[in-house]
């Protein structure tokens, strides 16, 4: 089984601890493929970010060469999972959703810790949209941007734990790590919290397998069907850029030895 995993920002840093987050819980013989998109926003903080990563995603997308099972998109509450949605015949899951579904196994109540308040919105009316909102507690904010959680690694931990503490005095009973940069803190975070804390990353990876597992994908009779044929100008743009032009190019990091055999 080969998945796909979609960092949807362009810093490769980003990726590589998603891509290790993904691969430490993998089961044997499931492979692990790891990129992101050739261009966009380094990081996502915002609608305006998140529809510029939505038609990045989808663009890169449209240029891989490579077969993959299923896809992971590692975006928390940013939009583009439907549009993978209708351009592939594989399963496509989100980080937001499969966090959620899982929290909400584990207990009556979940809450997200996610990174500046301007993202609450966003991941509560992703959250409403899936149906998912009635048993969240709260969403909180860190106040940490994207790409600050990985320059002190030992002050992000500190933070996203006392704000998780907030979530829990507001009724969260399991916490949802929400962002994509929190992959690999769920172990520390729930050691000092004491409940249950679910990362998006390794929550998606585990369905994905058990979606391919059972022989299932996306209905395509109605909300997802394929794209009709039209037009589209200079599109993919990816197919246009110039060799190497693309900041955080995956070129040099698809199929690292540490994510593929290829």
């Amino acid at each position: 089984m080969r998945l796909l995993v979609m960092n949807p920002n362009t810093t490769v840093s980003m990726t590589a601890s998603i891509r290790a987050t993904a691969t430490a819980v993998a089961a044997p013989g499931t492979q692990i493929i790891a990129t992101e998109p050739l261009w966009g926003p380094e990081s996502i903080e915002g609608h305006f970010d998140g529809y510029l990563s939505a038609a990045a995603v989808l663009d890169r997308l449209a240029t891989l060469d490579t077969p993959f099972d299923a896809l992971v998109m590692a975006g928390f509450g940013e939009p583009g999972r439907e549009g993978a949605q209708e351009l592939l015949d594989v399963p496509v899951l989100d980080i937001a959703e499969s966090a959620a579904q899982m929290a909400m196994m584990l207990g009556h109540a979940y809450g997200i810790v996610t990174t500046l308040d301007r993202s609450v919105p966003q991941i509560r009316d992703r959250l409403l949209t899936a149906g998912l909102l009635q048993r969240c507690a709260a969403v909180r904010g860190t106040g940490l941007g994207v790409l600050e959680l990985e320059a002190d690694p030992e002050r992000t931990v500190e933070v996203i734990t006392e704000t998780a503490r907030e979530v829990v005095r507001a009724g969260a009973e399991v916490i949802c790590l929400g962002c994509g940069g929190m992959a690999g803190l769920r172990e520390r975070v729930a050691a000092a919290l004491g409940v249950p804390v679910v990362d998006g990353v390794a929550a998606a990876v585990k369905f994905a397998e058990a979606v391919v597992g059972l022989g299932l994908t996306t209905s395509a009779a109605r909300g997802f069907a394929p794209p009709r044929p039209k037009a589209i100008g200079s599109w993919p743009l990816s197919a246009h850029l110039p060799l190497g032009s693309a900041r955080g190019s995956s070129r040099n990091t698809e199929f690292s030895p540490q994510s593929s055999d290829i």
